[in-house]
């Protein structure tokens, strides 16, 4: 069985696929200062709950944006699976994703890994002109073509970002849970006020932005350029835009397990 690893800022998102199919997965806060021992006390908990036995996951992907964490998952790994493993760690970086993604941005080693990685599952899934949106602790716009060539994005400020920056940089303000849905735009009282801020606002943002970049990718068409959505707080915003075309919640998982297939054939 292969392990995939996508290690956020804010979740470590893990899965376990038999094959192509994906048979179990699980979502937990990041401790940045997690050690490689703690790691495996947790994730063999979680196992042990499934009725998983360690000795079966043959192969591990591993995928970080923190890192400080991506050297305790790699001594994790190799302390407490290394002995089941069929082949080393695939720790996914820039140059270990070159074989399947042209990356034009002037300095690749600066994208994250996670944002390539949605580029090539969507592409994967479509092949053609496509911008990848993840709600995640921020919020990331990706352009990739139909001969799966990074372009580049957009970074912006996640929701939970600016929930708290509003409760914490002002007075009156307070901490909102913007999933219960206002009944109106018009709020007629501060937390409808707030709530339609944020879901209005980021779906308004959503969609202007969206436009820019098909303008800019030479297409007005959503149909042509087709917008994937994915993250934590994708359901939310995806019905307050009206560009957002489908939501793949485990489009991460997903794309680990494909480019682990992809660079295991080009070996």
């Amino acid at each position: 069985m292969l392990l995939v690893i996508d290690v956020g800022n804010s979740h470590t998102v893990t899965g376990l696929f038999d094959g192509t199919t994906l048979i179990g997965h699980w979502r937990l806060k990041t401790d940045k200062g997690s050690t490689s021992d703690e790691l495996a006390m947790r994730y063999h908990g979680l196992f042990s709950m499934e009725g998983i036995n360690p000795a079966q996951v043959t192969n591990i992907i591993l995928a970080s944006v923190v890192p400080t964490l991506s050297s305790a998952w790699v001594h994790c790994c190799e302390k407490h699976f290394s002995s089941y493993l069929h082949q080393p760690i695939i720790n996914l970086t820039t140059d270990t994703m070159s074989p399947l993604v042209t990356v034009e941005t002037d300095t690749p080693s600066e994208v994250g890994i996670d944002r390539l990685v949605n580029a090539y599952a969507a592409w994967h899934q479509h092949r053609d002109d496509l911008v990848v949106i993840d709600f995640g602790t921020a919020i990331t716009f990706d352009c990739v073509t139909k001969d799966c060539t990074y372009l580049g994005g957009v970074i912006l400020p996640g929701i939970a970002i600016s929930l708290d920056a509003l409760a914490s940089r002002t007075a009156k303000l307070p901490m909102v849970n913007v999933r219960d849905i206002p009944t109106s735009l018009i709020g007629k009282n501060t937390v409808d006020a707030m709530k339609s801020g944020i879901l209005y606002g980021y779906g308004a943002m959503v969609d202007g932005i969206v436009h820019g970049i098909q303008e800019e990718m030479g297409t007005t068409s959503s149909v042509s350029t087709k917008v994937i959505a994915t993250g934590g707080m994708a359901q939310l915003i995806a019905p307050f835009s009206s560009t957002i075309n489908e939501i793949d919640s485990l489009l991460t998982l997903h794309g680990m397990q494909l480019i682990f297939e992809a660079l295991r054939d080009k070996q």
